[in-house]
């Protein structure tokens, strides 16, 4: 950590809100999170499979880490750069080398882990993993029958001479390189057996249901097939990581759709960043890969075991074992849907907002899909981020389109990693007769909005929807996210604005309600946390809360550690990037943060602004990042409706904010600790409540009424300040 600027605080020198040290760096700060998701897998109280799955998430995460940020870094720092662009301006040469030192940590603790811990505890389960050595003979028979029917056709052994060059080995794949010879000649060969990835990466063996050996190992073992007649002298597994990211010149483009297509084809073949390779690798085997793939020793990660965890995905989905999951649960119906005539019925007759996965997002999918086989339905508009593979939504706004209603699908094709999946729909929603829409050049569009144009009795009426999740139903039983269905017009005039906006050319409206980026949230959010400042200094009692995904932006960083300078009581829960270093003495020692990371990924935006006793209350698609407050069509909205405030005050937030299981806690050193729990009060893990609480509302029917006493500001927190700890994140 720079402490230069902790030191001054605490020898009574406030230094500048822009000082370095007051930040902690992006990538550092991500790869904390991920440690975060790696201690759930090292966690013995989560249950077995589960930590499988975690170990899974780790390893995927950490791919796309490197194939989007050190990709990037190490292209600065080719060029020369020596400062970093963040708030703590550390040059990429030490960012990469900070990076390396902590990724090779954690590695060192998840294969430990697997290691002593869950392959031991499955094999008492009755799941095993077995390797070349533990076949029987036969284990042999049976997996060379499978081999031959069902691994050899798909094999494509690649040799490597003058007149085959090394091979263009496809991002995140595995391969075995081969270290060979002819029976005739001394001179050494090389080769390389892509593994392919069509194929389970755990072969089960023949007659055993749970007992699996890794598919290189089969490939390996039957090596000599696929080289007759050659000698084969070493062989090593590896798996390459390239180079993801990629920049669109906003002035050279004509056609966005092939533009795309042209990166993401680029992308399969981008430089190399990373190395995977086994722990006991022939070092001449490492060395030429290292000299074919342009790399250096630093970009090399040697590992004791099974490379590439995502396989172990395919573990998790096993079926059965029910005892070693979480318990099933079903997302709960939201009671404001129930008994009513129609889904716009209930929209029509009060504001409802939807928690998931707690309740269900069948309301979601049913709001367009009613849409669109609805006489009466004019025209539905939507937004497309990210969406499910076989998206009903999608389906929907094809059917209402050949239903003759106008459709309009504002759909963002530079949503990272999505690029294909958002070109096919887009070409298919084309194909139906939507209006496809793809945004802004310089700006992705990652705001979540649905909006239904009907004809009623009384005129036309417009139904809204906004959230802070995609239109997925896949990640929706994975993802905590918030909507609000309304049809209250201020609301439907800013949204008819807002699709205006982007599908036309306007100059930006007054808004009503929606608070947008680029153009205005940024000031919006300063403005807020400025007015409890004052607030503060009047003698009322400044509070801030915001749950987020990221926090980097420096301008607000920099409003945060004044607010907290002049007293105001602030919390963050940010579940992955925070710059912020809090409980730094007369700079940040009025602030808090908590991370949570359980079984869902913790992803809606709430911000709570006290309002001297009259809280303002957001919810909405954007974090504190300077992507989404800069170059990205966002939108957070007010949540005016008094028991629906209510809820996201006194039931969202406060149990959120008192989670003392699952909850992290931020130190200024940039280090993470577990929560600390008095053992007189009760364990909160607030996932978990959330899905009691979800179960109590659908077995009764809410009263929608105000509360006949609501509180207006959640109590205070404890202060955390600043002392020395381990610079080991406790798991």
């Amino acid at each position: 950590m720079q402490d230069s600027a902790v030191a001054a605080s605490v020898n009574g020198r406030t230094p500048p809100l822009d000082d370095p040290s007051l930040y902690i760096n992006r990538e550092l700060s991500w790869l904390a999170f991920n440690r975060r998701v790696l201690d759930e897998s090292l966690d013995p109280s989560v249950p077995l499979l589960e930590r499988i799955k975690f170990l899974a998430i780790f390893a995927s995460n950490l791919d796309e880490f490197f194939m989007v940020r050190v990709g990037g870094l190490q292209q600065k720092k080719q060029a020369g750069i020596s400062v970093g662009s963040g708030g703590d301006r550390i040059s990429p040469k030490e960012q990469l080398e900070r990076i390396s030192a902590t990724v090779r940590d954690m590695l060192i603790a998840g294969y430990a882990c697997l290691r002593d811990e869950l392959l031991p505890a499955l094999a008492k389960e009755g799941i095993v993993f077995k390797n070349a050595a533990d076949l029987t003979a036969a284990d042999r028979d049976g997996v060379t029958e499978v081999f031959r029917r069902e691994i050899f056709p798909v094999l494509t052994p690649l040799a490597i001479d003058q007149g085959h060059p090394f091979p263009h080995l496809l991002n995140k794949s595995l391969s075995l390189a081969v270290l060979l010879k002819r029976p005739s000649s001394p001179e050494k060969l090389f080769a390389v057996v892509p593994v392919p990835a069509v194929l389970p990466r755990f072969v089960t063996l023949p007659g055993q249901k749970h007992a699996f050996l890794p598919l290189d190992e089969m490939i390996q073992v039957h090596l000599p097939t696929l080289f007759p007649g050659m000698i084969i002298e070493k062989t090593m597994l590896f798996r390459v990581t390239r180079n993801s990211e990629y920049e669109i010149d906003d002035d050279e483009v004509e056609d966005l759709m092939k533009t795309i297509e042209e990166e993401v084809r680029k992308r399969r073949r981008g430089a190399a960043v990373r190395l995977e390779i086994e722990g006991d690798a022939p070092p001449e085997i490492s060395q030429f890969l290292m000299q074919s793939l342009g790399l250096e020793s630093s970009d090399v990660y040697a590992y004791p075991g099974f490379l590439d965890f995502t396989g172990f995905y395919q573990i998790h989905a096993l079926p059965g074992f029910a005892n070693l999951r979480d318990p099933q649960f079903v997302p709960q119906a939201t009671p404001e849907f129930m008994g009513a005539s129609s889904i716009f019925a209930a929209i029509k007759a009060r504001e409802i907002m939807v928690h998931h996965p707690y309740e269900s997002f069948a309301p979601v999918v049913e709001f367009i899909e009613a849409a669109a086989a609805d006489d009466k339905v004019l025209a539905i508009k939507q937004t497309l981020y990210r969406t499910s593979s076989d998206s009903p939504v999608v389906r929907a706004l094809q059917a209402a389109a050949d239903n003759g209603k106008q459709v309009t699908a504002v759909i963002e094709l530079k949503a990272r990693m999505d690029e294909e999946r958002n070109i096919l729909w887009a070409r298919e929603l084309e194909k139906a007769g939507v209006h496809v829409v793809f945004g802004f050049i310089g700006l992705k569009t990652h705001c979540k909005v649905a909006m239904v144009v009907r004809r009623e009795e009384d005129g036309i009426r417009r139904y809204v929807h906004l959230a802070t999740g995609n239109y997925n139903p896949q990640t929706a039983r994975l993802y905590t996210d918030l909507g609000l269905f309304t049809c209250n017009t201020d609301f439907c005039d800013d949204v008819s604005a807002l699709f205006n906006y982007l599908t036309g050319y306007c100059e930006l409206p007054q808004w009503r309600k929606l608070v947008m980026a680029p153009s205005r949230m940024q000031a919006f959010m300063l403005e807020r946390i400025q007015q409890e400042i004052a607030f503060q200094q009047q003698g009322k009692t400044g509070r801030v809360i915001a749950k987020i995904n990221g926090l980097l932006e420096p301008a607000m960083v920099q409003a945060l550690y004044r607010a907290s300078q002049a007293g105001v009581k602030i919390d963050i829960v940010c579940r992955g990037i925070c710059s912020l270093r809090p409980g730094i003495p007369g700079i940040s020692d009025n602030i808090r943060v908590i991370s949570i990371v359980d079984r869902f990924l913790e992803h809606s935006r709430i911000f709570y602004f006290g309002n001297a006793g009259d809280p303002q209350v957001y919810i909405g698609s954007a974090d504190w990042m300077d992507r989404n407050l800069s170059r990205r069509v966002e939108v957070a909205f007010p949540i005016e409706t008094p028991h629906l405030k209510h809820r996201v005050i006194n039931e969202i937030l406060a149990i959120t904010l008192a989670d003392n299981v699952k909850a992290r806690i931020l130190h200024a050193d940039g280090t993470y600790t577990r929560a600390p729990r008095d053992p007189n009060q009760p364990a909160v893990r607030s996932q978990e409540r959330f899905l009691e609480l979800a179960m109590q509302n659908a077995q009764k029917r809410l009263d929608v009424a105000m509360p006949p006493s609501m509180p207006t500001a959640l109590p205070p927190v404890r202060t955390v300040r600043v002392r020395k700890r381990s610079t080991r994140t406790d798991g």
